[in-house]
C-alpha cells in the first residue's frame, strides 16, 4: 500500500505541472493584466512597462510560469485587483465553498445512492420509471433555472428558506444552495447505482446468500449495495473537485462570497493571479480525491490488492 501510494503521489506531479501550465497559458494570453488595471483609460507607457517587469510579464509564458510557480511554493499567490493577497482572498472564500460542497455532497451521496437502491431492487416497476424520469428531468433543466425557481417558491413565495446566504450562515442556510449545486450530480449517482444494483442483483454471490437464508437487509447491504458502490464512488470522488468548481452559478444565485464568487470576480476585472490561484488549488484538491477514491476501493471490495 506504502509503495502504491508513493508511485500514485510521483504520477500526479507531472498531472499537475501540465494542467497547472496549460491553465496559466490558457488565462495570461487572453488579457492583458496590465490594461484591465487602468479600465477605458491608457496607461502611460513608461508606467505600463514599470508594472510589467514588477509582475514579471516581460518575460516569456514559460518564464513567468516558472516564477510563478516559485512563488507558490513560498505561499505567495499574487495579489488581486483590489490590490488584497490572494491568499487573504483564499482564506476567506474557501472555507464558505467547503461547507457549500459538504452539504451538497451530503444531499447527492444520500438521496442519490438511495434512489438509486430503490429503482435498482425496482427494475421494470413504477418506482423505477419515476426515479428515471425524476433524474432525467434534474438533468435536462440548467442549473441556474432550477437555482433561481428554489429560490423563488422556497425562499420567497413560501419562506421556507433563505432567498440569499449572508456571510457566516449556519448549515441549515445552506441546504437551499446545496441542493441546487448537488442536483445534476444527484441525478448521475442516482441512475449510476439503479444500474449496478440492478446488474449485481441477478449475480450469483446474491442467489447464493439469499440461499443460505440470510435476511434481505444484510442480502442487500452488506453485499449487493456493497460491491454495487464502487463505480458510484469513482463518480463521486472526482465530483468533489467538479462541485467546487461549479458552485459559480450556485453561488451568484444566492449571494455567496465563495470560490465562484472570487473566480467570477477574477475573470470579470481580467485578474490572472485570483483566477490561476484558485484553480491550483482547486486541482490539487481534484487530484488529492482521486487518490483517495482509489484508496477506498480496498474498502469496499477485499479482494484488490495494492503493490
Amino acid at each position: 500500500m506504502g509503495r502504491y501510494v508513493i508511485r500514485r503521489l510521483l504520477q500526479m506531479v507531472p498531472v499537475f505541472i501540465g494542467t497547472t501550465f496549460l491553465i496559466f497559458v490558457m488565462v495570461y494570453a487572453l488579457g492583458d493584466p496590465v490594461a484591465a488595471m487602468f479600465g477605458d483609460r491608457a496607461p502611460d507607457p513608461a508606467t505600463a512597462a514599470q508594472i510589467r517587469h514588477a509582475m514579471y510579464l516581460d518575460h516569456s509564458l514559460p518564464a513567468q510560469y516558472v516564477h510563478y510557480m516559485k512563488q507558490i511554493f513560498t505561499g505567495n499567490f499574487g495579489t488581486a485587483a483590489t490590490g488584497q493577497p490572494v491568499t487573504e482572498l483564499m482564506g476567506s472564500a474557501f472555507p464558505v465553498t467547503i461547507r457549500l460542497t459538504l452539504v451538497a455532497f451530503a444531499i447527492e451521496a444520500v438521496a442519490g445512492i438511495g434512489l438509486g437502491l430503490l429503482a435498482g431492487m425496482r427494475r421494470g416497476r413504477f418506482a423505477d420509471t419515476g426515479v428515471l424520469a425524476f433524474t432525467l428531468l434534474v438533468v435536462a433543466v440548467p442549473t441556474f433555472v432550477t437555482g433561481y425557481v428554489l429560490q423563488y417558491f422556497l425562499g420567497v413565495k413560501w419562506h421556507v428558506a433563505n432567498p440569499a446566504v449572508a456571510e457566516g450562515a449556519p448549515i441549515g442556510d445552506l441546504i437551499l444552495p446545496g441542493l441546487v449545486l448537488a442536483a445534476v450530480s444527484l441525478a448521475y449517482v442516482a441512475r449510476l447505482t439503479r444500474t449496478s444494483v440492478a446488474e449485481n442483483a441477478r449475480a450469483d454471490y446474491v442467489r447464493t446468500a439469499v440461499a443460505k437464508g440470510l435476511p434481505k437487509r444484510r442480502v442487500v447491504t452488506v453485499h449487493l449495495l456493497r460491491n454495487s458502490l464502487i463505480p458510484v464512488v469513482t463518480f463521486l470522488g472526482t465530483d468533489i473537485g467538479g462541485l467546487m468548481a461549479g458552485a459559480v452559478v450556485t453561488e451568484r444565485i444566492f449571494n455567496i462570497h465563495g470560490v465562484g464568487y472570487q473566480l467570477y470576480q477574477g475573470i470579470l476585472r481580467q485578474n490572472p493571479p485570483t483566477v490561476v490561484g484558485f484553480v491550483t488549488i482547486l486541482v490539487i484538491i481534484f487530484l488529492a480525491a482521486n487518490l483517495l477514491v482509489d484508496l477506498l476501493y480496498a474498502v469496499l471490495d477485499p479482494r484488490i490488492r495494492y503493490a
